[in-house]
């Protein structure tokens, strides 16, 4: 099995050259057809002067032009740098200033972005400048033979991507991640999953993250299904969507499937092909058997990260509700991946411990680029320090507790903001929340949830709190309590907890005043 991009997109081309591969609402392209138009997209990056190991800075739309870009780039050996095309300006910016890209590919719809105020300093950064998706990867551009994909200079260990791990004005952390890890993921995706050449892979996440790119392209690449790319997620359209292109399964991360759930119900929303999600972190057992008769389908959930594809997922025939699974194996190597908790002084922790998850296998990332500090830190002998807090279970699954970095620490206790929303959004009358830590004039942090309420619902703060403090422990109680419209969040769905309001609003319910705020 190949262990390149380009090597796994000429195999599939040439294993079913006629078979249907790329989906949209306006394209249906076969694998030879789609591998053609990657090796013409190759040939004029290259007339471009783009060379192997270049680094070249994408905005990744979800469109067939940029999805061919990043597989043309993959095959001469270049490195892609993929942003998001929602960002602002100086974000860009920011990111060509730290990786001094040859090129940068972009769309006149994103001239803010590339075109807008330091556009002439971008320019100047990118040796080669500013260059239009459509130049490149034109839609009416003939159909290249791909025989040139099998002579790809890219090799298993060359860095494939540059993974953005944040938006950001200064430097952010690159992931740098292998064609091996791709050409993995692609195997084990399918396998983890139960896919067949007769399934239709849909996603709307991003392909700026691996999520897409590695799973859904690479993953439809190896098993001979169909990809469904489209170009946002739209819950009002997600289910028509599935049954305009036929599609049997999809990825959610964030609070997709609660997003999902949230729309009116309607008679036919299980009246679709689809039959398998892939999502996590995972929701409690009876929401997720809620979801699945719903949406007449079966969730696997699972957990991995741009620092490697291979983290954890629930093994074939089993249903382990509420974790993350054991750790993901290779289907044709077999056991290649190793998982450990650990505590704060780096001591191992056993089943029933709370502790950092350590993963270990031959697809971690080189690190990140540029930042040997950094990298030294999170990889240790060989073991990648997730920063995520998880639970070892007796059955030799996982449970996720929280980001270490979200931990809130007050009067002496370290609380995860998860469980205290888990517990909030129990009650009748919340849609969602978010949990933070806001200063404290004592010491430590207090707790402060922001609450989007349910259609129709008025709650009293005050009975919240009350209600709360019968679910968890006093410690973990917010003190703090705002109404908000909505929960603002990432482009992959996830709640952006740092762009919620700050400050204390006059409107604000304070436990300890006795505030008896209400909405």
């Amino acid at each position: 099995m190949p262990e390149t991009i380009p090597g796994l997109l000429a195999a599939a081309a040439e294993r079913d050259p006629d078979g249907s591969w790329l989906r949209t609402d306006d394209v249906c392209l076969s694998f030879a057809e789609a591998a053609g138009r990657v090796a013409g997209v190759a040939d004029r990056l290259r007339a471009h002067g783009v060379r192997q190991g270049d680094r070249v800075v994408v905005t990744a739309r979800n469109t067939p032009p940029y999805l061919f870009t990043w597989l043309a780039l993959a095959s001469i050996g270049a490195v892609t740098v993929p942003t998001n095309p929602r960002g602002v300006a100086a974000e860009v910016r920011g990111l060509v200033q730290q990786t001094r890209p040859r090129l940068i590919v972009s769309d006149p719809g994103l001239s803010a972005l590339v075109a807008g105020p330091g556009a002439t300093e971008l320019a100047a950064l990118a040796e080669l400048g500013v260059v239009e998706v459509a130049q490149v990867a034109p839609a009416d551009a003939p159909v290249s033979s791909y025989d040139a994909l099998l002579r790809s200079p890219a090799r298993p260990d060359d860095v494939a991507v540059l993974i953005p791990t944040s938006g950001t004005t200064g430097r952010s952390k690159l992931v740098m991640q292998t064609h091996r890890a791709y050409a993995w993921a692609g195997e084990g995706f399918p396998d983890w999953m139960e896919l067949e050449r007769h399934d239709r892979l849909m996603t709307s996440l991003p392909l700026f993250h691996i999520n897409a790119q590695a799973y859904s392209v690479m993953g439809s690449l190896v098993s001979g299904a169909g990809l469904v790319l489209l170009p946002r997620f739209s819950a009002s359209d997600f289910l028509e969507a599935a049954r305009r292109h036929g599609a049997t399964e999809f990825n959610a991360i964030g609070a997709m499937l609660e997003i999902l759930m949230r729309q009116p119900q309607r008679p036919d929303d299980a009246d679709t092909p689809l039959r398998l999600c892939y999502t996590g972190p995972s929701p409690s057992r009876e929401r997720q058997e809620e979801m699945e008769r719903r949406f007449g389908l079966r969730i696997v959930c699972g957990y991995a990260m741009s620092e490697t594809p291979y983290g954890l997922i629930w093994p074939r025939g089993t249903r382990p509700f509420g974790t993350l699974g054991e750790p993901r194996q290779h289907p044709r190597l077999g056991q290649v991946n190793e998982a450990a908790v650990v505590g704060d002084a780096g001591q191992a922790l056993g089943p029933g411990e709370t502790g950092q998850l350590l993963l270990r296998n031959p697809v971690v990332t080189p690190g990140y680029w540029d930042m040997p500090d950094e990298t030294a830190a999170t990889i240790v002998d060989g073991w990648l320090h997730t920063g995520d807090l998880v639970t070892r279970n007796d059955d030799g699954t996982f449970t996720f507790v929280a980001r270490l970095k979200e931990v809130l620490r007050r009067r002496g206790e370290n609380l995860a903001p998860q469980e205290v929303e888990g517990a909030i959004a129990t009650h009748e009358s919340v849609l969602e929340c978010a949990v933070v830590g806001v200063p404290s004039d004592l010491s430590e942090e207090e707790i402060k949830a922001f609450v989007v309420l349910a259609p129709g619902a008025r709650v009293d703060f005050a009975a919240l709190h009350t209600w709360t403090s019968q679910q968890l422990a006093a410690f973990k109680v917010p003190r703090f309590w705002q109404a908000v419209d909505e929960l603002p969040r990432t482009s992959t769905a996830r709640i952006a907890k740092h762009r919620l309001p700050v400050g204390h609003p006059a409107d604000e319910y304070d436990a300890e005043a006795g505030g008896a705020a209400a909405s």
